[in-house]
């Protein structure tokens, strides 16, 4: 097996992971649409599970490897192709493909630079931060979110950062099983629906969270 079908291979395989990984991290954010109090309560202990499980550590290892070497494999792919002049910006399919299709480069680099910010005020935070304790006795995360959700600043970039990750998972998730050869005449269309279905959901899904908690929060 070629060096390049295996960085292909391993895109595909952490991107899916990934995928798998946003649908059960929208399921728990959604909590976030709760009842003031009850919100706070869920989330903090949908927070503290995520990160004390022993199972769900080993995950997130596994998680933080993948998005690693989703971005590493996507740049050496991206830099290879256009060594060789098959980038997308000069592929002459460029007229009949979409442009987020060329553009997967652009697009993964606005949400490398979200996760980055996401993580220092989240993940860092909850970590290895001084958080105060909910009722429960319970890192408070849910403070934090909110005030970071009060910032208007934070909603544009929340919402280009989902808007580029949408437009991503457009092109991917169908490609995924493209490269893995998983993708028979007759699943192609289902799996491509899909694909639009889980794009919509997620994107929109991830983007109505901050709207809904500043509206909620921070407005008269």
């Amino acid at each position: 097996m070629s060096a390049t079908l295996i960085r292909k291979n391993l895109m595909a395989l952490t991107g899916l992971f990934l995928c798998l990984f946003l649908v059960v991290h929208l399921v728990g954010n959604l909590q976030l649409l709760l009842p003031a109090e009850k919100a706070a309560i869920q989330f903090n202990l949908y927070s503290k599970f995520m990160t004390s499980n022993f199972f769900i550590k080993v995950i997130s290892y596994l998680l933080y490897a993948s998005i690693i070497l989703h971005a590493v494999y996507a740049l050496v792919i991206t830099v290879k192709n256009r060594q060789a002049g098959g980038g997308y910006a000069y592929d002459r399919r460029r007229m009949a493909s979409p442009w987020y299709s060329r553009n997967m480069g652009i697009l993964g680099t606005i949400i490398l630079l979200f996760l980055i910010v996401h993580m220092k005020d989240f993940w860092f935070e909850y970590k290895f931060g001084s958080l105060p304790l909910d009722s429960a006795g319970n890192k408070d995360l849910y403070s934090i979110v909110v005030v970071s959700f009060g910032q208007p600043w934070y909603i544009v970039l929340y919402t280009v950062a989902f808007i580029a990750l949408g437009y991503h998972l457009l092109h991917g998730f169908h490609s995924a099983f493209k490269t893995l050869g998983i993708y028979p005449g007759k699943l192609s269309n289902l799996l491509y629906y899909i694909g639009i279905g889980m794009t919509l959901i997620l994107t929109i899904g991830f983007i109505v969270i901050p709207i809904f908690v500043f509206f909620k929060y921070h407005t008269p």
